[in-house]
């Protein structure tokens, strides 16, 4: 079986790369046309954090389910599956604007993505080397990063109002929809696939499931109110665009190092690092007086930020055979879903304040590297070997 598996992961992994790449731009820019086009469908502006949050519920649910379509479908047609599912759902947003199809709407969407993310992220997990394993997800984050930021870049290119921007989207996930159509190679065997086991899931890495939750918690906000806030609430609304996309930017820029640090040390000690560095941005993002500083500190952000999900994953996969790397990536997507879920609404709490959204992200941040760090400390006062998180 091994042997199977072994000789099919192989196979060229350009589908779900290509495919990921454009869905990502697709996603990237429909995460921030959607609040800032909620006016010109005659949709209350307050209806965002609970259109970021049913989304997010979506994503959890869809996060339990995922590995049974895998399995009967395989990773190739159940790509396709729910790319297409993802494009239903904006063309009913479009037929039907008001506020109860769109909540319906986003909850299908999150639930679709899910599996997009599902799919993709085991279909380059499932390797025997630890080492390529980290490689590919380092490219699997660089591509959904850069077509995310790209898809930040369209909200200046092609604006917000109208329906001309949702039909843009609708292209883009149609060439997404065609990697995996033309390239029929290079999938995984998924009749082979099991699921882990209650012990098992006693044994993963704590700090690899806190680590995800907190990306949700920060990714959440980030993707689902960033955009309102940086066009209401700073001196620089004019570049929401560039602000979004040095977000992104930056997350996709740290993937690299992410990548080649969390094979040569502590995991949860680099999570500390990258949240410290976090904190630094939020700081820098509070007390931005130019525009290069604000985009310094938003790329910061963004590497922090980005960078938790690719080492929480690798640090709960590292002790797991390639036959179960969907059911770890389902229960690490359930992990981020709960925190995506919930950051939003939390967020949402601290915005008496003009910056109440950042300071949450700056409470998330100081809270998890300090988390990190006494974790890190007593795996190395135990004897742990520091890749071991």
């Amino acid at each position: 079986m091994s042997k199977i598996i072994h000789e099919n992961v192989e196979n060229s992994i350009a589908a779900p790369v290509i495919g990921l790449t454009f869905f990502a731009i697709a996603s990237g820019f429909l995460m921030s046309l959607i609040p800032l086009s909620l006016s010109y469908f005659g949709i209350s502006q307050s209806l965002t954090p609970w259109l970021a949050s049913v989304f997010y519920f979506g994503l959890l649910l869809g996060a339990t389910c995922i590995q049974k379509v895998i399995k009967y479908f395989g990773h190739r047609r159940a790509f396709i599956l729910f790319l297409t599912l993802v494009a239903i759902t904006v063309v009913v947003m479009l037929l039907l604007p008001n506020p109860v199809t769109w909540i319906a709407a986003r909850f299908v969407a999150g639930m679709a993505i899910a599996g997009v993310f599902v799919v993709v992220e085991s279909w380059l997990l499932m390797a025997n080397c630890p080492k390529k394993r980290v490689k590919r997800l380092g490219l699997y984050m660089a591509a959904l990063y850069g077509g995310s930021a790209a898809g930040q870049l369209a909200i200046s290119l092609f604006g917000t109002q109208g329906i001309q921007p949702y039909l843009l989207v609708l292209g883009l996930l149609f060439l997404a929809t065609l990697a995996p159509l033309i390239l029929r190679s290079g999938q995984p065997v998924s009749e082979e696939l099991q699921r882990i086991n209650r012990k098992e899931i006693r044994h993963i890495n704590r700090p690899a499931i806190i680590g995800c939750i907190v990306s949700g918690l920060l990714l959440g906000p980030i993707y689902g109110l960033m955009p309102l806030y940086l066009s209401q609430s700073t001196a620089f609304s004019g570049h929401t665009g560039l602000l979004m996309a040095s977000v992104i930017l930056g997350g996709m820029a740290v993937q690299p190092i992410a990548s080649a640090l969390s094979t040569r040390m502590s995991k949860s000690l680099l999570m500390a690092i990258f949240c410290l560095l976090g904190c630094i941005a939020v700081m820098g993002i509070l007390e931005s007086s130019s525009l290069v500083m604000m985009v310094i500190s938003l790329l910061l952000l963004g590497a922090s930020s980005f960078a938790l999900y690719p080492i929480a994953i690798t640090l709960a996969s590292d002790t797991l055979p390639i036959e179960k790397m969907v059911s770890v990536t389902e229960l690490m997507l359930l992990c981020y879903s709960v925190g995506s879920v919930l950051g939003p609404l939390m967020a949402t709490s601290f915005t008496a304040a003009d910056d109440g959204l950042v300071v949450y992200l700056g409470v998330c941040l100081l809270a998890t590297c300090i988390y990190m760090l006494i974790k890190s400390m007593a795996a190395i006062s135990s004897g742990q070997k520091p890749i071991a998180g």
